[in-house]
Order: C-alpha cells, then sequence, then structure tokens
C-alpha cells in the first residue's frame, strides 16, 4: 500500500514566517530602544541584557572562561553560560520584553517628574537633592543597587555637602530612597581593575574616600541621618560624625570590614569607642556584628528608634520643628561643640585613609573581593 504525502498547509509556514520576521523586528527595535533609555538600568539588568543578546545572536556560550581577576567578563560570561541551552528565538523574546519593560518603567518615572519637587537641586544623577522648609534633604538616589556607593555617588554627597552647607537651609538631612539607607561602598568601584593599575586605584581611591569624610567633619549646620533601613559600611561609620541619628525598626548596622580584608573608615576607629565603649566597638568593627536599631540605639549611636509605619510623619515632624529655630544660633552651637575635635577627627581620617590604601593593595583584601563576586555570580 502506498504511504499518503503528509500535506502541511501553506497558510500555516506562512504564518510562521510571518511570525519569526515579526519576532526579529521587535528584537532589532528593542536594541535601538536600549540606546535611547536615559538612566542606568544596573549592572544587574545590564548583565542579563548581554547574556540575552548573545544568545539570541550566537546561541550558547560559546567562549573561554575568563580569568578570576578579570570580573567584569567573568560576570559576562557567567551571565550568558547561566542561559544553557535556551533557544535563540526564546532568548531574543526575552531579551524584547526586558527592554520593554525597562521602556516603560523609565517613561512612568519620566511623567512623575513632569511636576518636579519644589526646590530640587539640578545636576545630580545619585542623589535626589532638594530643600524646603529650611531643610535641605539628600537622599541616596540608587535604589536598585541598594544605594551602594559607587564613584560617582561619593563625588556628588561632597558636592550635596558643600552646597547645603553654604545654602540658606538651617540644617541637612540625609537618607535613603527604597528599601535601604545604603548598603555601603559598591564593590563594583574594584572591578575589572588590571593589576598595573592596582596602586593608583588605591591611591585615588583614598584620596576620594578622605575628602569625602572631611566634608562630614567639617559641615558647618546640624546634620541628621535619617536611617530608613538596613545600613552598611561607610554610611554606618559616618553616622558618629552626624548630630542626631534617627533609625525606622527596621534598620540594621553592619560594618564587615574583616569580612572583606579591609579596615574601619570615617574616623569610627575613634568614634565607635567614644561612643559606645571599646567591647562593643570592638564586637563591630572587628568581628562584623550586626546591630539591630534598637542595639545601635541602646550603644549611643542611634538617638531615637521608631515604628516603621510612623517612621518619616514622627521624624520629619522633629525636623520641621528643628529647622524652625535661629539658624545662626544652630550654626555657632554646633561648632562649639565639634572645635575641640575637629583637628583630631582630620588626623584620625588621614590615618584611616592611609591604612585602607595598604588593605585594598593586599591579598587578603583581592581574595576577598574575589570571594564576593564569585558568591554573588552564583546566586
Amino acid at each position: 500500500r502506498r504511504a499518503q504525502a503528509v500535506r502541511i498547509p501553506a497558510t500555516h509556514l506562512h504564518m510562521s514566517a510571518a511570525t519569526m520576521q515579526v519576532g526579529q523586528q521587535d528584537f532589532e527595535k528593542a536594541q535601538e530602544q536600549l540606546k535611547l533609555l536615559k538612566e542606568d538600568p544596573g549592572n544587574e539588568t545590564k548583565l542579563k541584557l548581554y547574556a540575552l543578546f548573545k544568545q539570541a545572536t550566537e546561541g550558547p556560550c560559546n567562549s573561554p572562561k575568563p580569568g578570576m581577576l578579570d570580573f567584569v567578563k567573568k560576570a559576562k560570561w557567567d551571565a550568558w553560560n547561566s542561559l544553557g541551552n535556551l533557544s535563540k528565538d526564546n532568548a531574543r523574546e526575552k531579551y524584547t520584553e526586558l527592554v520593554s519593560s525597562l521602556v516603560s518603567a523609565e517613561s512612568a518615572g519620566q511623567k512623575k517628574d513632569t511636576s518636579p519637587e519644589e526646590g530640587r537641586h539640578d545636576g545630580y544623577e545619585t542623589l535626589i537633592v532638594t530643600t524646603k522648609n529650611n531643610i535641605t534633604k539628600i537622599m541616596f538616589n540608587r535604589p536598585d543597587r541598594k544605594n551602594a556607593i559607587n564613584h560617582k555617588m561619593y563625588r556628588e554627597i561632597t558636592k550635596a555637602l558643600e552646597e547645603a552647607g553654604k545654602d540658606d537651609s538651617t540644617i541637612a538631612v540625609i537618607t535613603g530612597n527604597g528599601d535601604y539607607y545604603s548598603s555601603g561602598n559598591d564593590l563594583n568601584n574594584f572591578a575589572n581593575i588590571q593589576p598595573s593599575d592596582m596602586a593608583k586605584m588605591a591611591k585615588d581611591g583614598a584620596v576620594l574616600l578622605r575628602e569625602f569624610v572631611d566634608h562630614f567633619i567639617d559641615f558647618p549646620k546640624p546634620l541628621v541621618a535619617m536611617v530608613n533601613g538596613p545600613a552598611i559600611g561607610i554610611c554606618v561609620t559616618v553616622l558618629g560624625l552626624c548630630d542626631i541619628v534617627y533609625a525606622s525598626d527596621r534598620a540594621t548596622f553592619h560594618t564587615p570590614f574583616s569580612q572583606l580584608g579591609q579596615s574601619p573608615e570615617g574616623c569610627s576607629s575613634y568614634l565607635f569607642p567614644k561612643i559606645m565603649g571599646l567591647a562593643k566597638a570592638n564586637e563591630m568593627l572587628l568581628f562584623n556584628r550586626k546591630l539591630t536599631a534598637a542595639e545601635a540605639c541602646a550603644q549611643g549611636l542611634v538617638t531615637e528608634v521608631f515604628p516603621e509605619r510612623t517612621f518619616q510623619k514622627e521624624a520629619w515632624a522633629r525636623l520641621e520643628a528643628y529647622a524652625a529655630l535661629p539658624k545662626n544660633s544652630l550654626a555657632v552651637s554646633k561648632q562649639l561643640l565639634r572645635s575641640m575635635e575637629k583637628e583630631k577627627l582630620h588626623e584620625v581620617n588621614s590615618r584611616e585613609c592611609e591604612i585602607l590604601k595598604e588593605r585594598w593593595l593586599s591579598d587578603e583584601c583581592v581574595n576577598a573581593i574575589v570571594s564576593f563576586f564569585q558568591k554573588k555570580s552564583k546566586l
């Protein structure tokens, strides 16, 4: 018996080809849309986009694994390799969807910005700086990165403090946008550094950090920290240089310096033992003890803790009352309180930065940071 020929309707073939063509057009359009984005989507999203693009155009990962110290290339390789045998069509679709979500999010954000907040300062990318009711608010604004402080943010915080010290406000307030106050130093500051550039990186980093902390030491007005969530590293150590620290009850305080092969900064090696006693400071600075908001308050690092649901309302009511006090009287009184310590604090800051410069060049620190990126890539 003769086998019957299998017939495939021409319309089915036509529709499949059309669908594939539209998919390719969408993919190409997404590439153009990505170039037009004004906001940095963050390193994790950029790695996903890179991996999906490579998978969509070349298929499964086919390049040799980079060396451990080449952090950027290794992160890209890991992201691409993690897609396994995902088909080109599926990768193209996922890439297009991801770009579309980024475009939509940025568009929504631009609509919100059509009515700018009163007194908003221009010229900042990593911060939102506003002046209202005699208060200059400096808000960390990298919520997608848990407000981690990269080099640009260090410079912008320094600039914001300098400007706030000279403007007409009575007090300045530092806080964070999103769930975190700040996750501290962005370890991507150490990424993709070639061995020959390590000494320069350490020297430049020490200069940047010293200038940053100096601006906290020299700030002429009352400086308040409103810790809205977890705080890590440098953003914890400089709390000792603030005049008041208010915290939400969901805030935590962590200085994992030895865990990362580094050493204390922000004048914490001098101020923390004075604030909380040597034994408690040792637990925190040497042995990475994480404090709850209540513990930080009991030990003197935090002025007062508020319930999360009422934190913003209660704390801002206090701050607005403070800002109505005579400005010059507050500034003069702060200078009296700080003047005897200022020279000592600058000396401590200088010494801490010199030691950190040495730590950044040590094998311990390099190995700890490599280990951090390895764990991160497995998540």
